[in-house]
């Protein structure tokens, strides 16, 4: 069962890379986001998705909340966290690849942590793309606790998830 409004966000370790403002073509060295301790007293946009490097993720979803992360911080949202069941460094290579910076976090759940604990997970292995990857959704967190979450009836598009939704949502 998902998690809903109201509920805690459970407690996950991400693992993402800082993007170096002053030397992005390095690799800085993975750290890990801890959804209890680095959420609490801020509000969190996450925004789950399939896969990095995925048709719709590329071309629907991650480019618009990189285009509308300053409206969303003006909103009072403290960070952007997008999150896939890919590794940390295929994340922090896609952000890189999407013009990301510093705007959003790019953590990855390769394990399928965050899926399990939310009940959000996809199983997308008869397609050749793994068992440990998150459907498509966006939640605000607030303080730790869920305080708007979408999720797409069809994770091949972006219709309820998107930044404009998550915007109106705050």
């Amino acid at each position: 069962m998902a998690i809903e409004v109201g509920n805690v966000f459970p407690e996950v370790q991400l693992k993402y890379i800082p993007y170096d403002e002053t030397n992005p073509d390095t690799c800085a060295a993975p750290q890990i986001l801890n959804t209890k301790t680095d959420f609490a007293g801020k509000k969190v946009v996450v925004v789950g998705v399939p896969g990095a490097f995925t048709p719709t993720c590329s071309s629907q979803h991650l480019p618009v909340f990189v285009a509308k992360a300053s409206e969303l911080k003006a909103k009072g949202v403290d960070l952007i966290v997008c999150v896939s069941g890919n590794d940390f460094f295929v994340m922090s290579a896609w952000g890189k690849s999407m013009g990301v910076k510093n705007s959003i976090i790019m953590a990855g759940d390769a394990n399928g942590d965050l899926g399990r604990t939310t009940g959000l997970a996809l199983d997308l292995a008869k397609v050749g793309l793994g068992s440990a990857r998150l459907t498509r959704f966006a939640a605000v967190i607030d303080n730790g606790k869920v305080a708007h979450l979408a999720i797409e009836p069809d994770p091949s598009s972006v219709t309820v998830t998107g930044a404009d939704n998550i915007i109106a949502a705050l």
